[in-house]
């Protein structure tokens, strides 16, 4: 396949209208214009979303293999070529029988987009369990912990506060599992102690945190402070634009990722849907539960890197970093993220209004309007 006179846009060597070439599955070859040649379209790594619990009626703690099929083909729409299905809080055989449906799912597909599992919870603080089922959150259990860590765990998020937190993870780190700080009321000190124990990444940054203070500079002083990765939700709900902006001005690039935290009522018409074993109710495309506690999202990704370019001002190559390049390698993914030879041609086309138009994994073509 080859893409001529397009936009190419790569997190690393930015901007420029070429052609790239695949082959096998492959990005083959990358050749700049050398005359001024208008385009039409923008080639971008495709995008990837490390944190998503469903979409279209699909729910990652009670999914199927077909169930997560149709959640797959769902996301090609939106321009995703890698995801990893996250979990709420809940009980250990509910999450293990989540990760084996992925294993299994892994097994009997070699071309696919999803990636591993993630789990959010179940050890997080109480305190700060924004839609988490509270009865289902609960300490940190080391045993607990290895029953659940099979080879598709991809990435875990818990609270750096809570007692054994430093044990666990390096239980869970010596297994390549990075872990994702979330759902806190941690101290400075305490997010300082797990940045230095190797955990640098958070989870939906800042929401599920406490806030800074001059005399205590909490999750989001230690987020400004310490060169911390971060999820953030770009919807304009869950963070103003101006806040958006804000951290991408302090922090840069370099250290955000896209996410979109979608329920399984993402893509559904407004109703009542389940969360963790919460009522949710989706009213005018807002998810809640029933005392008005925001619910994850219904967010489509390829809008929110629409609503990332549009709140930020940011360039193209810093786009491909934030909505692909970043999750992938915080994953210890090398083998795409990238629009350059020798990497998967995993690749997502879009119109000049970043609308995606088509999605391509391995080369080949998975959606095109």
């Amino acid at each position: 396949m080859i893409f001529e006179n397009v936009l190419v846009v790569d997190p690393i060597d930015g901007e420029f209208v070429g052609s790239v070439e695949t082959t096998r599955g492959v990005i083959s070859g990358v050749k700049r214009s050398i005359k001024n040649v208008d385009f039409e379209y923008i080639l971008m790594p495709g995008f990837a979303d490390p944190h998503t619990h469903g979409s279209i009626g699909v729910d990652a703690l009670s999914m199927d293999l077909k169930e997560l099929k149709k959640w797959e083909s769902f996301l090609y729409s939106q321009g995703v070529t890698y995801f990893l299905p996250t979990t709420m809080s809940s009980t250990p055989s509910a999450i293990l029988s989540s990760a084996k449906i992925v294993r299994e799912y892994l097994e009997n597909n070699n071309s696919t987009s999803v990636g591993g599992i993630h789990y959010e919870g179940p050890y997080i603080n109480v305190k700060k369990k924004g839609a988490q089922n509270p009865s289902l959150i609960r300490k940190i259990d080391l045993g607990e912990i290895e029953s659940t860590l099979i080879e598709t765990v991809r990435l875990i998020t818990m609270a750096p506060e809570l007692e054994g937190f430093i044990e666990a993870s390096k239980l869970i780190t010596d297994r390549g599992i990075p872990i994702s700080l979330g759902h806190t009321d941690a101290s400075y000190e305490d997010m300082k102690r797990a940045f230095e124990a190797g955990c640098t990444r958070v989870t939906h940054f800042p929401n599920g945190m406490n806030t800074l203070h001059h005399r205590e500079l909490g999750c989001i002083g230690a987020v400004f402070s310490m060169p911390f990765s971060v999820e953030m939700i770009i919807d304009g709900v869950h963070s103003l634009p101006q806040f958006v902006k804000m951290v991408y001005d302090i922090k840069g690039p370099e250290w955000i990722m896209i996410v979109t935290d979608t329920i399984d009522a993402a893509g559904m018409p407004d109703g009542e849907y389940e969360l963790g074993g919460l009522k949710v109710i989706l009213k005018n495309g807002r998810p809640t539960l029933e005392d008005g506690t925001i619910a994850a999202t219904v967010l489509m990704f390829n809008q929110a890197v629409q609503n990332f370019k549009s709140f930020t001002g940011c360039t193209l190559k810093d786009l491909a970093r934030v909505s692909s390049y970043n999750s992938i390698r915080l994953l210890g993914i090398e083998d795409r993220g990238r629009v350059a030879e020798g990497y998967l041609a995993n690749l997502v086309l879009l119109d000049r209004n970043l609308k995606v138009v088509e999605t391509m994994l391995k080369g080949k073509t998975v959606f095109k309007i």
